[in-house]
């Protein structure tokens, strides 16, 4: 029986890079690269002016650790600004958004957990109510 090969160690030539509107998605750890279920690690690069609008994870939590920059970033109605070293913790199905409007770029490890599951990644309520009211969606 052939078993799947699945890496240990992922280096840059390794991960699997996603352009999203809101910027590339180095993904590092995730099923498909390594033997994941249970954790997902991506590197997001967001430019200046950009976010990742509201939005909720119904079947995963999340974790947001700061690397470079700065961001404005909701968990539900409660905002922060973080910088280097500073992290946000999103339960499951909790509304987020994470938005860029410095002048730097901002660049952070997103975890999220479980890797694989049953619905939707991600569900955008940006344009709903009370969040659209809280901060209008980015074109």
């Amino acid at each position: 029986m052939c078993q799947e090969h699945f890496l240990r160690f992922v280096t840059e030539a390794d991960c699997e890079v996603e352009q999203l509107p809101w910027g590339p998605h180095e993904w590092l750890v995730r099923p498909g690269i390594v033997d994941a279920e249970l954790l997902q690690l991506v590197r997001v690069t967001m430019p200046a002016g950009k976010a990742h609008a509201f939005h909720r994870h119904p079947c995963m939590e999340e974790v947001l650790y700061v690397l470079e920059g700065r961001c404005e970033q909701w968990v539900g109605r409660e905002r922060r600004f973080l910088g280097p070293g500073e992290v946000a913790h999103i339960p499951v199905d909790e509304v987020h958004g994470t938005y860029n409007i410095f002048d730097e770029r901002l660049v952070f490890l997103a975890i999220l957990s479980p890797a694989k599951f049953d619905g939707p990644a991600l569900v955008d309520v940006s344009r709903d109510e009370p969040w659209c009211s809280l901060k209008p969606a980015l074109e």
